[in-house]
């Protein structure tokens, strides 16, 4: 993990200021995100991924519940990937230099409770429409948002060492991995949701 770094202040391309959080900052506050941190919460999430797999054929709901469940699921799709594609909006502009890393930094620190918020939403109310846990395409997409959620918990320790680096030249060593997180990001996000689209017309 690297060493936390004094918060500095960088001027964004469009005027004015634009801080780049510290290291070790996760959606404002402050923990540590050490490798047991990392891997306790790998397998925290695995293993909830694993009972809401289970219990996803069992779960029987009333179809005004199950409007409910839809609209719900809809909704956090919307709030969950529209924040992913916001952070990788800015993402871009940085690779294209038209914004300072610390923009980008501070909108992933913004976003940070929104994403999560909207995978767990997604997770919870698509266990409550009891999808058909042995079709191929729902497999596919199980396993896409499980991909996501260690995905974005990996994203937090990229961010930590891209927040180390500050203002200045970004290293191949520390800006591949967020390439590739981000990368991985938008594909399991887009499966999930392509696949979803695909059964709601089946």
């Amino acid at each position: 993990m690297s060493a936390p770094v004094r918060e500095r202040s960088v001027v964004s391309s469009v005027g004015g200021s634009s801080p780049a959080p510290a290291a070790g900052w996760r959606g404002g506050h402050r923990r540590p995100a050490g490798r047991n941190v990392l891997a306790g919460a790998v397998l925290a999430m695995s293993v909830g991924w694993v009972a809401v797999v289970f219990a996803a054929p069992h779960l029987t709901l009333g179809p005004g519940w199950r409007m409910v469940a839809l609209f719900c699921h809809l909704t956090c799709l919307v709030v969950g990937f529209g924040a992913v594609l916001t952070v990788d909006w800015f993402s871009l502009r940085w690779l294209l230099r038209r914004e300072r890393i610390g923009t980008v930094l501070t909108t992933a620190r913004g976003t940070h409770l929104l994403i999560w918020l909207g995978l767990v939403g997604l997770v919870v109310s698509g266990a409550a429409l009891r999808p058909d846990t042995s079709s191929a395409l729902v497999q596919i997409k199980l396993v896409a948002v499980l991909v996501v959620g260690i995905n974005g918990l990996f994203l937090g320790r990229v961010s930590d060492r891209l927040a180390a680096v500050g203002d200045g030249p970004v290293p191949w060593s520390r800006l591949l991995p967020a390439a590739v997180a981000a990368t991985v990001s938008q594909l399991g996000w887009w499966t999930a949701t392509l696949i979803g689209f695909w059964n709601a017309q089946h």
